[in-house]
């Protein structure tokens, strides 16, 4: 089991940038799990218990396109949560 180190800096209403060695990206957080542009986690129910799954990426790729598409979808749902 390796050691990772990141801090998570929240924007409000689940969505935040995440700050690792590996570098930023956005994420979204919701009551049954995370996503973000590198992976993503379900939570189980038990207590220090989730799956996680990494996205495959090519070393030395940017990720300037999927970090348009998280801000994009984060505007979206943004804009319709708070206009319930």
């Amino acid at each position: 089991m390796g050691l990772r180190i990141h801090k998570r800096i929240n924007l409000g209403k689940g969505v935040g940038i995440n700050i690792s060695k590996s570098g930023i990206s956005p994420s979204i957080r919701t009551k049954r799990g995370t996503l973000s542009t590198k992976s993503f986690s379900v939570r189980t129910g038990i207590p220090g218990l989730t799956y996680r799954k990494t996205f495959s990426t090519a070393k030395g790729k940017g990720c300037l396109l999927q970090m348009l598409i998280c801000f994009g979808i984060l505007t979206f749902l943004t804009y319709k949560l708070s206009s319930l």
